[in-house]
């Protein structure tokens, strides 16, 4: 007997919060029990990807490092190819780098120069959008690389540090939403 496909409630359900992780006034949203739990996990995929079908994307870019799981595992769903966007200095090849905001100074993403073909069809993905400064970063480097971006598309959002701002211009979409 197979069981039905799971809704985004539950997944909300599934995440843990963990309060002053990983320091004091934190509530962590921990995504590991929907990682464990196969039908939660593939569910999860499924709806990140539904407005997509094989064919429609060329590209799934995911953001370092829990953005990976997510983005790995659509591009294997929509047979597209795979890019990692990763933190500056961690990449082996060539890389064009991207600055973003900190609270208190500023980190760096980087992808490959070759990872993506002017004109590829992207879908960028992470686990979660909070204040927005890494995502920009990240679509400003697909856009660097003269690729489309079809969608932002995030598991986890917290609303109220207004990440979506940063995003403008961008189809931004989140399944759940705090």
């Amino acid at each position: 007997m197979s069981q039905s496909r799971p809704t985004v409630a539950d997944i909300e359900r599934a995440i843990r919060n963990i309060p002053d992780f990983p320091k004091p006034g934190i509530q962590f949203k921990d995504i590991t029990p929907v990682l464990a739990d196969a039908r939660l996990f593939s569910g999860s995929i499924d709806l990140l990807t539904e407005k997509f079908k094989p064919g429609s994307v060329d590209a799934v870019v995911g953001i370092d490092a829990r953005g990976f799981i997510f983005a790995a595992a659509a591009a294997v769903k929509l047979q597209a190819g795979f890019v990692p966007v990763r933190k500056k200095g961690k990449l082996p090849y060539k890389t064009h780098e991207q600055e973003y905001a900190l609270e208190y100074g500023t980190a760096a993403v980087a992808v490959h120069v070759d990872a993506l073909k002017p004109g590829s069809r992207v879908l960028l993905i992470d686990d979660l959008l909070a204040t927005g400064g890494t995502a920009a970063a990240a679509a400003s480097l697909v856009k660097g690389l003269g690729a489309q971006i079809l969608e932002i598309s995030f598991l986890i959002e917290l609303g109220f540090l207004s990440g979506r701002d940063k995003l403008k211009g961008y189809p931004v979409r989140s399944l759940i939403v705090y």
